[in-house]
């Protein structure tokens, strides 16, 4: 294994709400929109929610490794001055060869991020998704050779219909200790279930200690419309979109969940903010990268396009997914939580 750079990867992951953030843009240019990324970080690390950069939302296919670095930089740069030094950086470094996806996990490192999420290309997915030594090799290799640990993105949309089973992931998880936790935006409850059960047993935890200060193997989901019934079966909370357009929502969601356990009282009122929340999920990830920058436009005034390929919202579109009750129903509760009005 690579020893780990002396600073790197000291801010450790924990459970929580991580939102991936989108890479804003300026018109015409595309080139990258640098203040209106840095506002966007330090409102979501002031909620309480872990930034994550270049992955799907952050449109990681469409930007150059310079650009990946850049962003890195600058939202280290951009907390550090708000005061929020200790709030960690997870960067997306999954790209086409394992060769390829180390030296980015690297240069990620060197950037300043304290973690990287990994997906698998789906360019040979006919060839991969059926190989499970080749997948297996992928993960352990790249964390190998990662000075920072790394997160498994498991994400079938996005990688040609790759879909780790429970079993695979749980084994990388025994075996590779730089390896800290799985996203799944597959959006499987069932594989969530089973992961957890296996990586937070006493057992498991004693055996198998990370290489992130003693955190365990987070399990993720990838959406924020099961948190409630992923964290009774001991998931770790979310990787998600929403928490860009509502932060102080999902991390309210998620920190109210946590003391249910304590004071179950609290379950009628978490069965409620979740329905809010698991609504507006379902309603603006239809709308995916250039909804919820239309979104992000409404509600803090920065958004803009996606880099092209990728089409702009169509005006119809954003005018029914801004109206629509789901949508409102999640700013209201924003907007009272922050103290603003309407």
């Amino acid at each position: 294994m690579v020893e780990r750079a002396a600073g790197l990867g000291s801010r450790t992951l924990k459970p929580g709400i991580y939102a991936p953030i989108p890479t804003f843009f300026l018109p015409g240019s595309e080139d990258l929109d640098l203040p209106s990324f840095e506002s966007h970080v330090v409102r979501i690390a002031k909620a309480g929610v872990t930034p994550l950069l270049a992955g799907s939302m952050g449109e990681a296919p469409h930007l150059t490794h310079e650009e990946r670095t850049t962003l890195i930089k600058s939202a280290r740069r951009a907390l550090d001055d708000a005061g929020l030094g200790t709030t960690p950086i997870v960067a997306g470094t999954g790209v086409g060869s394992t060769r390829e996806t180390a030296e980015l996990c690297r240069q990620a490192a060197n950037a300043g991020a304290d973690a990287v999420i990994v997906i698998a290309s789906g360019y040979f997915a006919g060839v991969l998704a059926g190989n499970k030594r080749a997948l297996k090799a992928f993960w352990s290799e790249t964390a190998d050779k990662s000075p920072i640990p790394v997160l498994i993105y498991n994400y079938p949309g996005a990688s040609g219909g790759i879909d780790l089973d429970s079993d695979l992931i749980a084994e990388l998880a025994a075996e590779q200790p730089n390896l800290i936790g799985v996203k799944l935006t597959c959006g499987n409850v069932g594989k969530l279930t089973r992961i957890a059960a296996s990586v937070t047993e006493a057992s498991f935890l004693a055996s198998h200690p990370r290489n992130n200060n003693g955190e365990p193997f987070l399990v993720l989901g990838g959406y924020a419309d099961f948190l409630l019934p992923s964290a009774y079966a001991n998931g770790h909370g979310a990787i998600t979109g929403l928490a860009n357009l509502a932060p102080y929502t999902l991390r309210k969601l998620f920190d109210t969940i946590e003391m249910s356990f304590k004071e179950p009282a609290l379950l009628s009122e978490v069965q409620e903010l979740q329905g809010i929340v698991s609504r507006a999920d379902f309603t603006t990830a239809k709308a995916s990268v250039a909804g919820m920058k239309f979104l992000l436009k409404r509600v803090y005034g920065y958004g803009g396009d996606p880099r092209k390929p990728l089409p702009p919202i169509e005006s119809g579109d954003a005018t029914a997914l801004w109206e629509h009750p789901h949508t409102q129903a999640i700013i209201k509760v924003e907007r009272e939580l922050t103290g603003q009005v309407a």
